[in-house]
């Protein structure tokens, strides 16, 4: 239905002074060729309310006055009373117009709020319109829970989670699906929380599975609730743990061959000596000379172990993502420490011929010798630099700390007074050189210098085809 008070619109405004105009000017002539006592000054309230509506208070009060006016000199009235009826006139008048301005004025304050209210509407419904569609084709299971434990909502991919082939999850106790989300939301505390979890989770078919959990809890009206997303971690669990094993096995490998190395020098040494007394008459049918010699042997087939270099263990790697990683691991660490990390990375690095894995337990060994090396000192400062060197790329770990005493024994396994056993460098060397790649010391003026060399992936590309 159309709204009567339309005709107040800015685009009526000149019409309306117009017709108001004529039915002022109209009235008058009307109300001066009536017979006398009879005044027609009551219709001049009818323009009043056409210009009441867009006029101001001083406007409307001007044309109140100029009615009133009018009406007292074309009505033929007695004029002892003209005063009195030029007073009541004019009070009717301006009370008419005000009137007739607040209510429009009101009405269109009425009517601005309504269309923000629409438009407050309209926002809410598509941001929940939005929310929905995110909720729906979201690849992570979200579900909410009431205080007594029961799912209100479940997107599909939670219901293809929990319960696939099942009954829908509205309505069902999350108990039976994840008892821990049960556990909180009857323990919660008064105030809302959010944090993560792991746990062991079970779909309506009886599998277990390992279940990431991010939730937080709210109030309303109808009591507590918690929002959950769950994500099924089974197979990130598989992996680590496969990945987990297949690096410990080629570390101990690696390590494996580094003892056998230093097994294998000791035996040239020993073997020396014991030729040098096969030459002894006296001993040639010593039965304990003779099992020196078979010990001797068994030594030498235990350092055939040794791993030389390499390029088989290697793979190709983007070395900026694995120090890209690198600072993720330690920085906090750092900052905690009160440590100060810079970076000198080159750009647009090329690919390299490493194992990633063992390149970042190479890299983190040394970051954290470098830290133990700053313990005690003022200045604390790690700077790590990557640039291309020819058919290499060198990495460098340079610190502020208390630098190394005795750098000919760096590298060697078992060291009096090195910390833990000592091995640290010892493997990491080793890691190194089972790719092709390699580890040493460069002598600094303040703290110490460690650097890393890797072949570029090209380069060792040209040497197999070669």
């Amino acid at each position: 239905m159309k709204d009567p008070l339309s005709i107040y619109a800015p685009v009526n405004r000149a019409k309306l002074m117009v017709v108001a105009a004529f039915l002022v000017a109209l009235i008058a002539v009307v109300d001066w060729v009536t017979k006398p006592y009879i005044s027609l000054g009551f219709l001049y309230l009818f323009p009043i309310m056409l210009l009441g509506g867009f006029l101001s208070r001083s406007q409307i009060l001007g044309v109140a006055l100029v009615c009133a006016v009018l009406q007292e000199a074309f009505s033929n009235l007695p004029e002892n009373e003209a005063v009195v009826r030029l007073l009541f006139s004019s009070a009717g008048f301006v009370g008419t117009g005000l009137f007739i301005s607040e209510l429009i004025r009101n009405r269109r304050i009425a009517m601005t709020h309504v269309e923000e209210l629409e438009g407050q509407i309209k926002l809410r419904e598509d941001a929940e319109e939005q929310l929905r569609s995110l909720v729906e084709s979201s690849p992570a299971a979200i579900v909410t829970i009431d205080s007594g434990g029961s799912v209100l909502l479940a997107n599909e991919a939670a219901q293809h989670l929990l319960a696939p082939g099942g009954a829908p999850l509205q309505g069902q106790g999350i108990s039976s699906y994840l008892p821990s989300l049960q556990t909180v939301i009857k323990t919660q505390p008064s105030r809302s929380f959010r944090t993560a979890l792991q746990c062991t989770g079970q779909r309506n078919d009886g599998e277990v599975f390992l279940a990431g959990v991010w939730f937080s809890t709210y109030s309303t009206i109808s009591g507590s609730r918690l929002a959950a997303i769950v994500v099924d971690l089974s197979e990130d669990l598989r992996n680590r743990e496969d990945l987990s094993l297949n690096y410990l096995l080629k570390n101990t490998r690696i390590l494996m061959s580094a003892v056998a190395h230093e097994i294998r020098n000791l035996c040239g040494a020993v073997l020396v000596v014991h030729k040098n007394l096969s030459q002894v008459k006296e001993l040639e049918s010593n039965e304990d000379f003779k099992a020196l010699g078979s010990l001797i042997q068994s030594l030498e087939r235990v350092s055939a172990l040794e791993l030389g270099s390499t390029t088989q263990n290697g793979e190709v790697v983007e070395l900026t993502s694995v120090l890209d990683e690198l600072r993720i691991l330690i920085e906090a660490t750092y900052h905690e420490s009160k440590i100060e990390v810079q970076w000198h990375i080159e750009e647009s690095l090329p690919l390299v011929w490493a194992d990633r894995y063992g390149l970042i337990q190479v890299f983190l060994n040394l970051a954290k010798n470098s830290q133990r090396a700053m313990t005690s000192t003022g200045k604390k400062q790690l700077r790590i630099s990557a640039r291309r060197d020819g058919g290499t790329v060198i990495i460098r770990f340079e610190d502020t700390g208390t630098g190394i005493a005795a750098p000919e024994n760096l590298f060697r396994p078992f060291l009096p007074g090195a910390k833990s056993t000592g091995l640290g460098l010892y493997v990491s060397r080793a890691i190194m050189r089972s790719f092709g790649g390699d580890l040493g010391y460069e002598p600094s003026s303040e703290g110490c210098c460690f650097v890393v060399v890797l072949p570029l992936r090209d380069a060792v590309q040209e040497a197999v085809n070669a």
